[in-house]
């Protein structure tokens, strides 16, 4: 138990030193050119690891690569109307309506 506590205070530690470090030095740091390059990838690459297995294996066993699938389906139908409109907002109402109604549709 006390191993527990001194770890999580250890984290706490780190990371409010971490966070008070760029909020004091703020401005005063630069990065070079493509370094901030490189860190404009980073939300992109976050966001494509979380939601890639949520898709492709939504019960968290095997890949589920079939029309059954309410997930991947939803995604390439997202991806579609994303690549052809270019409208955020469309591209989210269109995947959700095609991921409820699909699963409406498709038996258990």
């Amino acid at each position: 138990m006390m191993i527990n506590t001194w770890m999580v205070l250890g984290m706490a530690a780190v990371t409010v030193f971490i966070k008070a470090a760029i909020f004091v030095l703020g401005g005063r740091v630069s990065f070079p050119p493509l370094l901030q390059q490189a860190l404009g990838f980073v939300p992109v690459t976050v966001l494509t690891a979380i939601i890639v297995p949520m898709i492709l294996a939504p019960h968290g066993g095997g890949a589920e690569l079939d029309w059954r699938n309410p997930q991947l389906v939803a995604s390439i139908v997202a991806i579609l109307v994303s690549a052809a409109t270019r409208r955020q907002l469309l591209t989210i109402v269109i995947g959700l309506v095609v991921f409820f109604g699909w699963q409406a549709l498709m038996p258990v």
